[in-house]
């Protein structure tokens, strides 16, 4: 988990071109939108295309979005289970 946590932030930083952050200024609870890292409704839709793109999973239902892209700890856990899923 602590891999995919450390994998997730270096793929959140190329994917939204955050060029000013690094993968240690991310917090693992840290929120990614609002008070956190400050992500908006764009940079979720860009975080649904990393989930595509460098995971193969997408997400069933939309409404989990907000619980999913809470933290890069929810997305991993999130991730994990999916990949579960599919095994």
């Amino acid at each position: 988990m602590e891999k995919l946590m450390q994998d997730l932030k270096v793929q959140i930083i190329q994917q939204l071109n955050l060029q000013e952050v690094k993968p240690e200024d991310i917090g693992d609870d840290q929120p990614l939108f609002k008070e956190g890292l400050g992500l908006d409704s764009i940079d979720a839709l860009e975080l649904i295309v990393l989930l595509q793109q460098y995971h193969n999973i997408r997400i069933a239902k939309p409404e989990d979005g907000p619980n999913i892209f809470y933290s890069i700890r929810t997305m991993a856990e999130y991730i994990t289970a999916e990949k579960a899923k599919q095994a």
